[in-house]
């Protein structure tokens, strides 16, 4: 199956860049990502998209949405990986953000997937066979993008079972005490499942793997100190948000804030002579 690209001569608020389905996925590597949202799933087959300092393995059924400017590849991990993807324009698509959150990527499981598959299916019939206005397609590309948030930001969801029963303990787990929070491996042993399926779990209700929300609470928990306790030193700090080395903590917190601990806390105008700075 062919790409098609514009499928919109109008401009309009959203509308769809360009689309294909059943489409043999070559490797691709971007340093500086794809300019618009991207929507990649696999149909056949399986691929790796790295992006974020994380690999995600997509199965058949599963899917990423890639935020723009994100630097990723992907390849395949087995002879024929078979995708359907979508990338969206129109007047507002800088502001598909305020839907679809602030995350680089989020990750939709194969349940999910249906859906999504579905619509690129139906979207791609109807244009083909001249059903489709510019005017509904701008509606469809909304909905599409509202089924994200409502995966994502609809209250809900900390409401389903899954999320109950596996998902919540973890979460409790580690935001009581990040400094004696387990490994990934040893949270899904308290919760009885497998990594691989906590793992999954967390990405379609937070949005992030297991390891990354470790990182990222812990980060923040390290954020509250810097400001908040002054006196502490930095490798104190490090110990208490969970990190055992300063020097994998500082090189960890500068890659997710942009800036070492010392410049954080300057920015904040903590003052130094009260800060004990490593």
């Amino acid at each position: 199956m062919p790409i098609y690209f514009k499928l919109s001569i109008q401009e309009l608020p959203l509308t769809i860049d360009s689309i294909g389905n059943r489409w043999t996925q070559d490797s691709i590597t971007r340093p500086r990502g794809f300019p618009l949202y991207h929507w990649l799933q696999t149909e056949k087959g399986e691929g790796t998209v790295t992006l974020a300092g994380e690999a995600f393995v997509l199965k058949p059924g599963e899917g990423l949405l890639i935020a723009p400017h994100t630097p990723h590849r992907y390849r395949n991990n087995t002879e024929i990986w078979t995708t359907s993807f979508l990338t969206f324009g129109g007047t507002l698509a800088n502001d598909i953000r305020k839907i679809c959150g602030d995350s680089a990527c989020l990750f939709i499981d194969a349940e999910e997937g249906r859906y999504f598959q579905d619509w690129i299916d139906r979207t791609l019939e109807a244009y083909l066979e001249n059903r489709l206005d510019d005017l509904s397609l701008s509606v469809q590309c909304y909905e599409f993008l509202m089924h994200f948030s409502n995966l994502y930001m609809n209250h809900s969801q900390t409401e389903h079972p899954l999320y109950l029963q596996y998902v919540s303990p973890v979460i409790e787990k580690i935001e009581t005490d990040p400094a004696a929070a387990p490994d990934v491996e040893g949270l899904a042993r308290e919760v009885h499942v497998s990594p691989q399926y906590l793992t999954r779990l967390f990405r379609r209700f937070t949005g992030y793997s297991v390891q990354n929300y470790i990182t990222r609470f812990r980060i923040n928990r390290a954020k509250e100190l810097l400001v908040g306790e002054p006196y502490l030193k930095v490798q104190s700090i490090s110990h208490m948000s969970g990190f055992h080395d300063v020097s994998y903590f500082i090189s960890v917190f500068r890659r997710q804030t942009g800036t070492t601990p010392k410049q954080f806390r300057k920015n904040y105008g903590v003052n130094e002579s009260r800060a004990h700075l490593e």
